[in-house]
């Protein structure tokens, strides 16, 4: 399974992105994915989850919630983390990760990850 991140790219504070996971050859929809960053010199965080469509809840970590929202299509088989509001201190390398299995925000327990998309937000 090859996860491919898009959407990444430099904004201005308080601008909008929407960034894309979509795994090569397979629908997303029976996985359950999140999205990670990783600022420079800093460890991975994890930013929100979403669950498989069979038993749907999403998380967030506490400093983008009502900013992010993590949703899927079903119909294209892709997740999206759509970030508005962005800040500063939201720039990052922003990583899609998924598993076979219902998961939080421990990125230990993904078995599949992208490349990472880079967002950078600076006036």
């Amino acid at each position: 399974l090859q996860l491919v991140e898009s959407g990444g790219g430099l904004v201005q504070p308080g601008q909008s992105l929407r960034l894309s996971c979509a795994a090569s050859g397979i629908f997303l929809n029976y996985y359950s994915v999140a999205w990670f960053r990783q600022a420079p010199g800093k460890g991975r965080e994890g930013v929100s989850s979403i669950s498989s469509i069979a038993d749907f809840y999403t998380t967030y970590t506490d400093s983008v919630k009502g900013r992010f929202t993590i949703s899927r299509d079903s119909a294209n088989g892709r997740v999206y983390l759509h970030m508005n509001s962005l800040k500063p201190e939201d720039t990052a390398i922003y990583y899609c990760a998924a598993s076979a299995y219902e998961r939080d925000l421990n990125w230990e327990e993904y078995e599949y990850w992208g490349q990472g998309t880079q967002v950078t937000v600076s006036s």
